[in-house]
């Protein structure tokens, strides 16, 4: 996840930092951590890029700390170490085995929230780590969410629904439509829409208009802002099924439109084509359960990898 205050050090390599310094080795500390050797490198790296300074000497057979790392050092202790007073108010129970989800902000809110507790079940805590534009696999990571058309080389996807999309409105704004919805009526009202028009542009292409954004239209980073901003009645937004469904089926969000359109990006889940944990492929297995995906599809999509 992004690291955004500027007041404190990128709080998920201190742990990391504090392992590398008690055991003079980032290949020890990696072992250690279930991590790779360059992902070591990688969290000490940004530390010091955000501390302004050198915390180790690199030498042939480990790592020292310098005279700035000894002082960070004890600070950092002190810190997990109180931290660590307070674990079992933050950390999942250690019967439950912790799987590492990338996710779009949309995707997160919209769709898996509402299905968390049948995800996580009784011995999976997730762990997310939310993408405002892409959601990719780092280092740790054991399934991402990303949107485009795919295939990506590198990484296995599955295909997670089809969307086809189709004009909403708030039903105070529906009303205001008396009933229209071709294009130029809709086009009389702002237009919401994330940082891809293109949605928009295949829909009102049909009735010969080359949408491009207008000063009273309004975007906005993620897709579930779109959809907050069309409940409160600020425009006329495309749903995008299933993420727009439960603000339909509660009625805050109605059609203005029958005609749909496939829509041009679809959301896939994808991993690692080296061996998925098996916590992971379980909670891939109901994550594909949830999404429509039939048993040959899932198992398709769990089964090992290279070093299955």
């Amino acid at each position: 996840m992004v690291h955004s205050s500027p007041l404190l050090p990128p709080l998920d390599t201190l742990e990391t930092f504090a392992r590398a310094a008690r055991l003079g080795s980032f290949s020890a500390a990696a072992e250690e951590s279930g991590i790779t050797h360059g992902a070591v490198s990688r969290q000490v790296s940004r530390l010091e890029r955000w501390m302004g300074v050198r915390l180790f000497e690199r030498a042939a057979r480990g790592v020292n700390l310098t005279a700035e790392g000894m002082r960070f050092f004890a600070r950092a202790e002190e810190a997990l170490a109180l931290l660590g007073n307070t674990g079992e108010r933050w950390s999942p129970r250690r019967s439950k085995a912790a799987v590492r989800l990338s996710v779009t902000p949309s995707v997160a809110s919209l769709w898996l929230f509402p299905r968390l507790s049948r995800l996580e079940g009784n011995d999976i805590h997730l762990e997310l780590f939310l993408e405002h534009r892409l959601a990719d696999l780092g280092e740790g990571t054991d399934l991402a969410v990303r949107c485009g058309k795919g295939p990506w080389a590198g990484v296995r996807g599955q295909h997670l629904w089809h969307e086809k999309a189709f004009p909403i409105a708030a039903p105070a704004l529906a009303r205001r439509l008396a009933g229209r919805s071709d294009a130029a009526t809709l086009l009389e009202l702002p237009i919401l829409h994330d940082s891809n028009i293109e949605g928009w542009r295949r829909w009102l292409a049909p009735e010969g208009i080359d949408y491009a954004p207008r000063g009273q239209d309004r975007r906005f980073e993620d897709y579930n802002i779109v959809m907050d901003a069309c409940c409160q009645g600020l425009g006329i937004a495309l749903a995008r099924p299933p993420l727009a469904s439960a603000a339909i089926e509660a009625g805050k969000v109605v059609a203005v439109s029958d005609r749909t359109v496939d829509y041009h990006v679809a959301f896939h889940l994808i991993r690692s084509d080296d061996a998925l944990r098996a916590p992971a492929a379980e909670f891939a297995r109901r994550f594909l359960h949830e999404a429509g995906h039939d048993e040959t599809a899932i198992a398709a999509f769990t089964a090992p990898g290279r070093k299955g």
